[in-house]
């Protein structure tokens, strides 16, 4: 039987659940999902006896470092339904395992249908054209280079992205790593700041790389590059745009 009441604990999982048609579902999300429903804590600190009133049953969390809060949701009793998406694929991948776990089997299969045909897309409008070295930083202090996903994404939209490989943890990248690589773009998206994270962070580094102006530090809507959603289809138009704007005209 398909859930009714459905909690979700992970932003990527509230916006996929609206995507595909189930958005009126949600009877608790988390502080950060910008939908209209009771907000039941934080996505890394769930208040679960807020959980618990919102008498769910389906919730859904995401992500290693949901597993204490979907063991625990579990020991009380819940049903839980928990991804870990670690590559673009898996992403993808995702939006079926939602959609079959909320009784919407077609849309699930429908949404990663489409988010494939963007993903060639953009393949497809790039393919043979110079891949400049890119440079993705979703923390400033320190540093970090964004993993999981985005060097994927990287790839797809025509760059090079030589800190991190596919499905790695986001790390602490060190000047002389960034320096070495000569990134031709920067992309900022830092967790938690949507388009709002400062440019400034970036420019007055003493980092010695040529191409570091001005022009060169993009500063992305966090959501479109750090949530496994449907949303980093649009992270991978927006970016193959900036890198490739004659081939995305």
């Amino acid at each position: 039987m398909a859930p009714n009441r459905v909690v979700s604990l992970a932003p990527s999982a509230t916006e996929i659940l609206r995507a595909l048609g189930a958005g009126d579902r949600l009877e608790g999300v988390t502080h950060h999902c910008s939908v209209d429903a009771p907000a039941v804590g934080g996505w890394l600190n769930p208040d679960f006896e807020a959980v618990e009133a919102r008498g769910p049953d389906l919730v859904l969390t995401a992500d290693p470092l949901q597993t204490d809060a979907r063991d625990e949701l579990r020991e009380r009793g819940h049903r839980v339904v928990h991804v870990e998406p670690g590559t673009l694929d898996e992403v993808v991948e995702s939006f079926g395992v939602l959609g079959r776990a909320v009784g919407k089997p077609r849309a699930g299969h429908d949404l990663a249908w489409r988010a494939r045909n963007r993903i060639q897309r953009v393949r497809r409008l790039v393919a043979g054209r110079d891949r400049p070295v890119v440079y993705c930083e979703e923390w400033s202090n320190p540093p970090t280079a964004a993993g999981n996903w985005v060097p994927d994404v990287v790839e797809v939209a025509g760059g090079r992205y030589p800190f991190c490989a596919p499905g790695e943890r986001s790390q602490e990248v060190e000047r002389g790593a960034v320096e070495d690589a000569e990134p031709e773009h920067v992309f900022l998206h830092v967790c938690g700041r949507g388009e709002r994270s400062d440019r400034e962070a970036v420019l007055k580094r003493d980092w010695e790389v040529p191409a570091l102006e001005r022009d060169a530090v993009h500063v992305l809507d966090d959501s479109v590059l750090n949530q496994p959603s449907p949303r980093l289809m649009d992270g991978i138009e927006t970016m193959a745009a900036t890198l490739h704007p004659e081939a995305m005209e």
